[in-house]
């Protein structure tokens, strides 16, 4: 039975696990450095698509973790990926910001308006009618629905407010159209990341403080999977779910100091 001393490359979700309201949880920078000093492959995960990699670098930084931006994957850039696999060199209509345009324009996309090949919804916090009005009478006329990823809802300061989901469904109810959507918790958003990294699924971990998004995809994809206490999860809402992670820890300090492969 695999066990964590077999793991040789790691995945990890950001919130939650890393850091939580722009600081970094106890052990992650520690946990980074014992990677990056060992040679240890790794990416860290996130289902944001606003912003891009070198972006998400720069506010890691200032959270206290120094995460080079080579070593962040995000919702976009597996998009992007799955995309240029469709249909490389195809054209794109975005509802999203730079972290979604600039993924698909380094993957050879062409951002349109007239006839594209995908529609794609990323996460943005400048939705507009028009732009929404616009994807669904593109979908309408057979353009294809993506979405980089499922989440309904994200924090603000102020209170929850409407995320990709909620426009996902929206374009849904008007088209009858239903997205593919890359990111978590599809496995498809991991086999990328593990193919960015030239990893094998036998040999990798995967890290995460959900059970609905992180667990279940890592479990999906074949990975060993490592819950921790330090996001939405707690011991009490595992037992809601039909499946269990490998290994359940208070946070990744206990990945630190020689216990990670």
């Amino acid at each position: 039975m695999r066990t964590r001393d077999d793991i040789e490359c790691w995945l990890t979700d950001m919130d939650g696990v890393l850091v939580h309201e722009n600081h970094a949880l106890p052990g992650a920078s520690e946990l980074i450095q014992q990677w990056l000093a060992n040679g240890t492959e790794f990416l860290v995960l996130t289902n944001n698509s606003i912003y891009t990699p070198r972006d998400l670098a720069a506010r890691l930084r200032a959270s206290g973790l120094d995460v080079p931006e080579e070593r962040i994957w995000t919702s976009a850039n597996a998009t992007a990926e799955f995309l240029r696999q469709q249909k490389p060199d195809g054209t794109a209509f975005v509802i999203g910001e730079a972290g979604t345009i600039t993924a698909l324009h380094e993957a050879g996309f062409t951002m349109t308006d007239h006839d594209p090949d995908f529609v794609v919804v990323g996460e943005t916090r400048t939705y507009s009618f028009e732009a929404i009005t616009q994807a669904i009478r593109l979908i309408a006329a057979g353009a294809r629905f993506i979405s980089t990823n499922p989440d309904a809802t994200g924090p603000s300061r102020d209170g929850i407010m409407p995320a990709t989901g909620a426009i996902n469904a929206l374009i849904t109810k008007a088209t009858g159209r239903e997205p593919y959507i890359v990111g978590k918790p599809n496995p498809m958003m991991f086999r990328s990341a593990l193919n960015q990294i030239g990893a094998h699924s036998e040999v990798t971990g995967m890290i995460g403080d959900r059970m609905d998004t992180d667990i279940v995809a890592g479990m999906e994809a074949g990975l060993h999977t490592v819950l921790v206490m330090t996001g939405i999860s707690s011991r009490s809402s595992i037992v809601q779910y039909p499946f269990r992670p490998n290994e359940i820890l208070e946070g990744v300090h206990e990945l630190v100091n020689g216990d990670v492969g």
